[in-house]
């Protein structure tokens, strides 16, 4: 049975279509704009449109700089995406990653129902992280509101 802390969601009524909502979320080139936490910092010139399977490198900064490989690892055009990060070093990804970011879209009269999940039950060592539980539910809440401002004002 997983632990019940092994995943977070937050949910939030965005009053925009959810075609909207998902291209922003299939852009990688726009994740620092959205980013609740800070920790994003960029992604590769040249980021491709999100699909199943697709990879993505993101620059990030917590404390010191690293970056993440990320792979989609869950896809529905206009109703789900997620993907997991990895550390880009090869060497590090024994001791992190394998986290999975989810997004769900309901669509709903008058706008859209998103569900950010943060899943660590394919972390590394999930015990690690756990202790990051509220920071990251608080994160997740201000990306929603991120995501919201976005859609919302664009147009």
């Amino acid at each position: 049975m997983p632990d019940t802390r092994d995943v977070a969601t937050v949910e939030r009524f965005i009053p925009a279509p959810a075609a909207a909502i998902f291209d922003l979320l299939a852009d990688p080139s726009r994740h620092q704009e959205i980013d609740g936490s800070g920790t994003v910092k960029g992604t590769p010139e040249g980021s491709q449109r999100l699909a199943m399977g697709a990879t993505f490198g993101m620059s990030m900064k917590m404390g010191v700089p690293y970056s993440m490989v990320n792979t989609v690892v869950e896809f529905e055009e206009n109703r789900l995406i997620a993907w997991q990060p990895r550390p880009a070093l090869g060497l590090l990804r024994w001791l992190a990653g394998g986290r999975i970011w989810r997004y769900e879209l309901e669509p709903q009269e008058g706008g859209t129902l998103v569900k950010e999940s943060w899943d660590i039950r394919e972390e590394a060592h999930p015990w690690a992280v756990r202790n990051m539980r509220s920071k990251v539910v608080d994160s997740m809440t201000k990306t929603l509101e991120r995501i919201e401002q976005v859609v919302t004002s664009a147009g």
